[in-house]
């Protein structure tokens, strides 16, 4: 039930037919773990807490330094050196006091994933690396959690949603992230944030879309990006979508899957 303020607070949610009381209360009741509080895990923690998502996961093992703030939107220049974690989390409660946080000062690892998975209902990535993206879907899929899962680039970014675990109408199983990226890109191909650099406001347009994703797969309004990619060239102001289907080769759910459990991960 939302009470008063809640009623206030969301009054433009409620309004909307897509959404309406039932739709604003299951924002309430969803859990959704964020994985990073930084360049794109900002605006997806603070447009979910201000969407009123009931509980918000986060899990981040960094400290904010100077050079995070031209993008990380929900830590401030007096939260230098603090754990992002206990600063999203603190800026999460000045902005709706009905949302719960939940802080994991950890790195998400093969050890811990399953677990910290088991208490939420979906997962939102905003992971900068290869190697955490391909942990987090293999885990959401051995873990039976939606998964939406993002990508920058300097000046381009990617969006898709992944339900590996159910099937579709045909009752096939849907695309995992390896349908997509059968094999990460060689080591040092892809240059890092620091080498590369990036735009700040980039980092804001994709992770509000990666919000506004995860509300609605919560409320179950429009079509699902399972099975689309949507792509960003921010130089041309570009958007396109892309298709892709399962690969029965693949080995988390493809017709002789190999991946069981989550010892491949380092």
């Amino acid at each position: 039930m939302l009470d008063a303020d809640e009623i206030e607070r969301y009054a433009r949610h409620i309004v909307m037919r897509e959404v309406g009381g039932p739709g604003q209360a299951a924002l309430k009741a969803a859990r959704v773990l964020v994985i990073g509080a930084g360049g794109l895990g900002a605006p997806v923690l603070m447009y979910l807490a201000a969407a009123g998502v009931g509980t918000l996961g986060v899990i981040d093992d960094d400290s904010v330094s100077l050079s995070n703030l031209q993008r990380q939107v929900i830590h401030s220049t007096a939260d230098l050196g603090r754990p992002k974690v206990d600063s999203a989390a603190e800026r999460i409660a000045a902005l709706n006091p009905h949302v719960v946080v939940r802080r994991h000062a950890a790195r998400l690892t093969a050890a811990n994933a399953l677990e910290l998975m088991a208490d939420y209902d979906i997962v939102a990535d905003g992971s900068d690396n290869f190697a955490t993206r391909y942990l987090v879907s293999d885990a959401c899929f051995l873990a039976a959690k939606p998964l939406v899962s993002a990508a920058l680039g300097v000046f381009d970014a990617s969006l898709t949603t992944i339900r590996a675990h159910e099937r579709n109408a045909d009752g096939a199983f849907n695309p995992t992230y390896r349908c997509l990226f059968p094999e990460p890109p060689p080591a040092g191909t892809v240059p890092s944030c620091e080498e590369a650099g990036i735009l700040g406001a980039l980092a804001g347009v994709v992770g509000s879309m990666v919000a506004l994703e995860v509300i609605r797969e919560i409320v179950g309004f429009g079509d699902t990006l399972v099975g689309r990619l949507v792509m960003l060239d921010a130089r041309a102001m570009r958007f396109e979508t892309l298709r892709y289907a399962r690969d029965p080769g693949n080995p988390l759910n493809g017709d002789a899957p190999t991946i069981v459990d989550l010892s491949g991960h380092r």
